[in-house]
């Protein structure tokens, strides 16, 4: 009795930061800053690819429903969109395969100082990502959405934090998107690397569905909340938001790299 009753507990625990972490994700990405870390806390015991799987299973679920109602507010621009999507759910899966053959970790002292660079670049261009100003030709934006998804789709499946942050940096600084135009087009490019890893370890059994389908249910309610107030409040308050989340990333990279 005393297990059945720990056990619904720390599913409950689960599906609270399920629910943060799809608020947040929906709006700026970082998500799997909440959730990740909250497996590992409740679920010592069980495999790391497992606990990567299951929250997979959640994330995407929030993310879907995020792109969906961006989609229904915020103009899109599917023609590079999904290429890039297409071209980033191909290399997630190659990232995935990758990581069984090299060392992640090498990877954060790179990751920490690219992501320094783009905290500092946002907070000193206050006016960076305030106008929706598309800036490449259609053609361009094709070629563009495609060096974007191989990148970031390969760095997803083989590593992952931040993907959301530098996706939504990107669509400001290189296609010249506003954040909210921004953040809705991460969405559609994060749900294809998403899906990729998903299958990838769902064929390898590291999912546990008793625990993931209520936090998806959970991630799916926190993405609906988070969506909502990015469109009401704008890209000034996403803007805001991403330099936090984005602090957030540095601190744990910054732990991780050099104090743990």
């Amino acid at each position: 009795m005393h297990s059945v009753y720990k056990k619904t507990v720390e599913i409950l625990y689960l599906c609270l930061f399920a629910f943060l972490a799809g608020l947040i994700d929906s709006v700026v990405g970082g998500g799997g800053l909440i959730q990740l870390p909250a497996l590992l806390v409740f679920l010592p015991q069980v495999a790391l690819p497992t606990l990567f799987g299951t929250g997979k299973l959640a994330g995407i679920a929030g993310t879907s429903v995020s792109m969906w109602r961006y989609a229904r507010n915020v103009e899109i621009n599917w023609r590079a969109l999904l290429p890039a999507a297409a071209t980033a759910f191909v290399f997630s899966f190659l990232g995935a395969r990758a990581l069984s053959h090299f060392n992640a970790d090498l990877l954060k002292p790179l990751i920490l100082v690219l992501l320094v660079s783009v905290a500092i670049y946002t907070f000193f261009r206050k006016d960076f990502g305030a106008i929706h100003a598309p800036r490449l030709p259609q053609s361009r934006e094709i070629w563009y959405g495609m060096l974007v998804g191989l990148v970031i789709g390969f760095y997803d499946g083989f590593f992952g934090p931040g993907t959301g942050s530098f996706l939504i940096f990107i669509f400001v600084g290189v296609f010249g998107f506003n954040f909210l135009a921004a953040s809705a087009s991460a969405k559609v490019v994060n749900v294809a690397t998403n899906l990729s890893a998903l299958l990838y370890f769902g064929y390898k059994g590291h999912i546990l569905y008793h625990i993931g389908i209520p936090m998806a249910i959970s991630s799916v309610l926190g993405s609906m909340v988070g969506t909502r107030i990015a469109l009401a409040k704008g890209s000034g308050f996403v803007r805001k938001l991403f330099l936090v989340v984005v602090t957030g990333i540095i601190c744990k990279f910054a732990y991780d790299t050099f104090l743990k």
